[in-house]
């Protein structure tokens, strides 16, 4: 993928966490219960972080395209998103759902390893930019 693709894939995870935030609240908050909806809230926080970190990544790429940390970084910072943000908006959703999703609940902490592996990765591509 070229450069940009982290700022593309940024906007495009960006867009949908305001989507996804904005059905929480209006859609399915009659649904659910508070501690379901405060679930839902969180996986639309932390999508949100890491959209940033994700877009700060697409920025750094446009100064050190070969930063094979960076890239590391990135795809971490996207994997994170859909395990844990994505899990988390799952297991909130699970009474509506037709389908079981257990199999989510050890995908959060998956997604949030992602995310630690990811700003670490991030801090050494920085010092390794040098």
């Amino acid at each position: 993928m070229t450069n940009p693709s982290f700022l593309r894939i940024g906007a495009l995870l960006g867009a949908l966490a305001v989507g996804i935030g904005a059905f929480g609240a209006h859609g399915l908050k009659p649904h659910l219960s508070e501690y379901q909806i405060t679930i839902f809230e969180k996986g639309v926080q932390y999508q949100f972080f890491h959209v940033l970190a994700l877009l700060a990544v697409g920025i750094l790429m446009q100064q050190s395209p070969q930063n094979l940390w960076l890239k590391r970084a990135g795809w971490l910072f996207v994997a994170g998103i859909i395990g844990f943000s994505g899990s988390l908006y799952l297991l909130a959703c699970r009474d509506l759902l037709a389908f079981p999703v257990g199999w989510a609940g050890p995908v959060t902490p998956l997604g949030g390893l992602c995310f630690l592996a990811a700003w670490v990765i991030l801090g050494v591509s920085v010092s390794r930019n040098k």
